[in-house]
């Protein structure tokens, strides 16, 4: 597939670092951490392996990362020359928490706390009962819903049709990927009368929406720290945070590359599979019905990745998930001309392991995608999407998850009470025991036609 060199850059560099073990950075009040730029160039290996790092980013130019302000001269002592760019995170924080004319208001501006995000579900759930139901199938460390909007022409029924799941906000610092899922949820529900595709994808399937898996983190990252990352969790060493995108049951611990054991690390993945409140409830939501099918909203870099992400190898439908996600990207380029890389997670990005879509491929056998919004790069934002950014950006990534969900309810069959199952599989011999006879989905690629 021909893309242009300035969206490859950024998973080369990426993918570069992460062939480094995941250094500890203590949790300290947000006034001793610094970020420093480096140039990709100098021996980063090295200077991983010597000092606590937190890598943040890369923009194909520079390599990014925080560290405790301790550190500095002896960085600069071991021969490292970095420019600090704090001020610049911050003033591009100034420019995209500006309030909006239109009253949106508030730290977050028009992206939504959770609190919010708890109003606008209930309020979609009540303005549309016959088409929507608000589930929680977990709760956060700090006691806040886990929130799921079903929404299909029966709503409070189980039906035997298929199941989409669009998930977002498991990093606290990626507001855009809470955005997408909830809007694209409107979206059907509001064209649902109106629009003849949208009726016959809600009337033949069971779309999940699940906005925000992190709430603790966001709320954190909201009134606290703006580039936090993972939830709340207090660990034995005095450190917060669980990433809960490394802390899903399939290949969990698989090595310290794809992870950290170290609690302090940015991508710590907890004192075991699914030691987190917040994804045991995605758990369970997946074991309690019948999904086909996924998207996994992050940010950024505009990149459309598929299992597997804990090892640089092919899955047995790597043909059908190279297909689906190339369709996608196409669609989305369409529509505002951004162009979105696809590959396997572990070559286009880096390695990770206990990651949602590794675990939702490696147990259920479903066509699972991590999307990483936009932007490509910090020069357009990094982390800190303008509020402008929002609607451009749900209005490219509409057409993709419309279009999986058509090809999952065109695939789909059912044997009287229960679906044919998605792929045969031998899964007892992984570590999560799976419910036996679970209904799945029957998802012919385009080669089988």
């Amino acid at each position: 597939m021909k893309v242009k060199l300035t969206v490859i850059i950024l998973p080369l560099f990426l993918a570069a670092l992460a062939v480094l073990r995941p250094a500890p950075i203590a949790e300290t009040e947000t006034g001793n951490l610094e970020v420093i730029a480096l140039d990709p160039g100098q021996d980063l290996n090295t200077l991983r392996l010597n000092f606590p790092l937190d890598p943040l980013l890369a923009d194909g130019l520079k390599v990014y990362f925080l560290v405790e302000r301790k550190y500095l001269e002896a960085i600069r002592e071991s021969g490292y020359v970095f420019t600090i760019e704090t001020g610049r995170f911050e003033k591009q924080k100034e420019k995209s928490l500006r309030l909006k004319a239109d009253g949106a208001g508030g730290l977050n501006g028009a992206y939504h706390s959770y609190r919010e995000l708890a109003a606008e579900l209930r309020s979609l759930a009540a303005s549309y009962p016959v088409l929507a139901r608000l589930y929680v199938p977990g709760r956060s460390l700090e006691n806040r819903n886990i929130y799921a909007l079903k929404i299909s022409d029966n709503p409070a029924l189980r039906e035997d049709e298929p199941g989409i799941a669009l998930l977002g906000g498991h990093h606290a610092r990626e507001w855009i990927s809470v955005e997408v899922p909830l809007l694209i949820g409107r979206y059907l529900l509001e064209n649902y009368h109106r629009d003849n595709r949208v009726r016959d994808l809600v009337n033949s399937a069971e779309i999940w929406i699940v906005p925000l898996v992190n709430p603790d983190g966001l709320e954190y990252s909201i009134l606290n720290y703006r580039l936090w990352r993972k939830n709340r969790r207090l660990n034995q060493d005095g450190s917060y945070g669980v990433d809960l995108n490394r802390n899903y049951s399939y290949q969990w611990a698989y090595d310290d590359i794809g992870s950290s054991s170290k609690p302090s690390s940015a991508v710590f993945r907890g004192t075991g599979p699914f030691s987190e409140p917040e994804t045991e409830g995605i758990r369970k939501l997946f074991h309690n019905h019948r999904m086909s099918a996924a998207i996994s909203y992050h940010s950024f870099s505009q990149l459309i990745l598929y299992p597997w992400g804990y090892l640089d190898q092919p899955t047995e439908d790597e043909a059908l998930l190279r297909s689906l996600a190339e369709d996608m990207a196409g669609l989305i380029s369409r529509v505002n001309g951004r162009v979105y890389q696809t590959g396997r997670a572990a070559s286009s990005l880096y390695l990770t392991n206990g990651d949602f879509a590794d675990w939702a491929y490696g147990f259920f056998r479903i066509p699972v995608f991590t999307i990483e919004l936009p932007p490509v790069d910090l020069l357009r934002g990094g982390f800190l999407n303008s509020e402008s950014d929002i609607e451009p950006i749900f209005q490219e990534n509409l057409p993709a998850a419309l279009y999986l969900i058509e090809r999952v309810v065109a695939s789909y069959t059912s044997s009287g009470a229960r679906a044919v199952p998605f792929f045969r599989r031998e899964l007892e011999k992984k570590r999560e025991s799976m419910v036996k006879d679970r209904p799945g989905a029957a998802f012919k690629g385009k080669e089988s036609r």
